[in-house]
């Protein structure tokens, strides 16, 4: 049987602050060129974007698409437009159609202790906290409503409150035990506002989700019994939208996902633009949910749907469409389909420089983003010009922290063209700010550290390699409030490229190790682990343990078919070296049919002259020729 080289595999590289963002899904199972910022590992869970925004200026969050859609209806500045986005925070979308729902405008609501005469009966939660101000006014604000308002704050001789309106209703079913005594009173129009306006204020001040979520349940199953006529109901919608948040809060995203379908459903986009608002969040919170889950597929399936809404609503020449389409884009280079990802994000530069003043800050924005895309597609010399260009805008705008962080993606652009002693300035140049402004033993600085020890391995410097790789290792040894976790699992891993491109496997394994230990605690990401196992795939096959490499190369391409990466190149890559390991294994078969799926993805993705395409066709044909074909 002719012998089949292990191929080295490698893939282009691209970066983004540890400390700042999530490392994009721009994986690397090499050794010799692997780059430690372009690791296994697809993202971050800290971030469901990029974070290209400038700080205080520009952002492209989800929030931000929220809140550009909130002005498709009116000039109206409501108060509720201050709102918080989901995951972690209060979504967005309940604000954004705050203006069809009566109450916000004018609820004003006040904790305040109640004491109660009754030391023995059971505490009160947020419910029994809270006054309803004599501005109060509920749907039209009748006169009677206005006298219940103002009832509220009247108290007895004793202390205590008259009892009407629905604060003593809901507080004497809550001293009788009662946690669903209000059920008779759900087909009142008011209680469901006033319900879900209690849910908002949970989740914003950060009280037990539970609860949160209980009221929730309430506000919803009000809306449904008082919308018997079935007519579209942008106030179930919104309610859907704060459950689905809720729901994320607790991690249960199965759980989120039929809500948040179900919100999409309810909008006519005939209706008006504020049903094409309901419309577009819920599409990109389902976006962003199915990437939370690590379904990749999906979340690009509801993102692009949200975007053309979005553009048949605003038209495909607003600013508000091209950071939609930034947005977008960035979900893209995670998926790695970066030629779609550079479409989009042309169109968001195209927008922003045809509506804005030269060098605009949405300008920077994208030219920072397409410098990555650029990056990722081998095209260093025009990343380096949309970079310098993004970060000339940055500087003179005071942007200190935005300006180092472009600086390390100048001094990876310059690193591709092996022009060394540039990226060494631009790297140090990053260093000196990091270290000033966020301390010397922040993950950011120990990000410039992993690049350093990159550079200086390229070059034969080990020594001084591996002394950058020992500082950044010690600073992610240590725990600081403020960092996630995730953040230095993605440091050990660029710190575990480094080590397998100097060929200290057993080092490597041994970051990888710990970063799978730290991930696989946490919900959703089968993409990075995925990630992860297959770069220890790749090291135990080095190391000639291939019972372990094909093992773990299983588990990995598992979890990337659950997710939804069964169609990216770094999925195909992996089903090559997992071919490799079969071979050594006399799994002839096997490896035929694991190097035959890697070619027809490669092929679609990269095209058949690209090198990663040409080693699957070498392995393949010596694969035929030993089964005698």
């Amino acid at each position: 049987m002719p012998t089949i080289a292990m191929e080295e595999f490698n893939m282009n590289n691209a970066t983004e602050e540890a400390s700042e963002s999530y490392t994009p899904h721009k994986d690397n199972f090499t050794a010799q060129q692997a780059s430690p910022r372009s690791t296994l590992s697809p993202r971050s869970i800290q971030s469901d974007s990029i974070d290209l925004a400038i700080d205080g200026v520009v952002d492209t969050s989800i929030e931000q698409l929220y809140t550009n859609v909130y002005e498709m209806r009116s000039s109206d500045q409501s108060p509720s437009r201050a709102s918080l986005y989901s995951y972690g925070e209060e979504s967005r979308i309940d604000s954004e159609l705050g203006h069809l729902v009566g109450y916000i405008g004018d609820l004003e609501i006040r904790k305040e202790i109640v004491t109660t005469e009754n030391k023995e009966e059971p505490n009160v939660d947020a419910i029994e906290k809270v006054i309803v101000s004599s501005s109060t006014r509920i749907g039209e604000g009748s006169s009677k409503s206005a006298a219940k308002s103002r009832s509220l704050h009247k108290r007895n001789e004793k202390g205590t409150r008259k009892g009407n309106g629905f604060y003593n209703m809901m507080r004497k079913h809550k001293r009788l035990g009662l946690k669903d005594g209000i059920v008779d009173e759900l087909d009142n129009p008011d209680l469901g506002p006033f319900l879900l306006k209690i849910t908002r204020d949970m989740i914003s001040s950060g009280e037990n989700p539970n609860k949160a979520l209980n009221f929730g349940l309430r506000a919803l199953k009000s809306f449904e019994i008082c919308n018997e006529d079935g007519k579209p109901s942008l106030e179930l919608v919104m309610c859907l939208h704060v459950l689905a948040t809720i729901y994320c809060n607790l991690g249960q995203y199965n759980e989120a996902i039929p809500i948040l379908e179900r919100s999409i459903e309810v909008p006519v986009l005939e209706d008006g633009q504020d049903h094409a608002l309901a419309k577009f969040a819920g599409c990109m919170q389902l976006g962003d949910t199915y990437a939370m889950m690590g379904n990749i597929e999906n979340s690009l399936l509801f993102y692009t749907a949200g975007l053309e809404i979005q553009g048949q609503v605003l038209g495909e020449t607003d600013p508000r469409f091209g950071e939609t389409c930034r947005y977008v884009a960035e979900a893209h280079v995670q998926a790695l389909q970066f030629d779609e990802a550079k479409k989009l994000c042309q169109m968001a530069l195209d927008i922003h420089k045809g509506n804005g003043l030269p060098a605009s800050f949405e300008e920077a924005a994208d030219r920072r983003l397409m410098g990555l895309i650029c990056d990722s597609k081998g095209d260093y010399e025009s990343a380096l010009e949309h970079y310098v260009l993004a970060s000339v805008v940055m500087a003179e705008n005071g942007q200190e922290l935005d300006v180092a962080s472009v600086d390390c993606s100048i001094g990876d652009a310059y690193l591709s063209l092996a022009r060394y002693d540039e990226a060494i300035f631009s790297y140090q140049k990053a260093l000196t700010v990091f270290k000033s402004t966020k301390g010397e033993n922040h993950p950011t600085v120990a990000s410039v550290f992993v690049r350093l020890a990159d550079l200086y391995n390229k070059i034969g410097k080990f020594k001084d390699s591996k002394t950058y790789c020992e500082n950044a290792l010690r600073i992610f040894g240590k725990k600081k409030p403020g960092i996630s976790l995730e953040e230095i699992a993605n440091g050990l891993i660029d710190v575990a490229a480094i080590y397998q491109s100097m060929n200290d496997l057993e080092k490597g394994l041994k970051l990888l190790k710990k970063a799978l230990k730290i991930y696989n605690n946490v919900p959703g990401q089968h993409s990075t682990i995925a990630g992860i196992e297959a770069q220890m795939g790749v090291m135990y096959y080095m190391l000639g343990n291939y019972s372990d490499s094909y093992n773990i190369f299983k588990s990995a391409v598992t979890k990337f078919r659950a997710s939804g990466e069964k169609k990216s190149a770094l999925f195909g890559i992996a089903l090559n070296q997992m071919g490799l390991a079969c071979v050594q294994r006399y799994a002839i078969n096997e490896a035929a049919d694991l190097f035959e799926e890697a070619r027809t993805i490669l092929e679609k993705e990269y095209g058949p002259y690209h090198p990663d395409t040409l080693g699957v066709y070498s392995n393949l044909a010596g694969t035929y020729d030993a089964m005698g074909r």
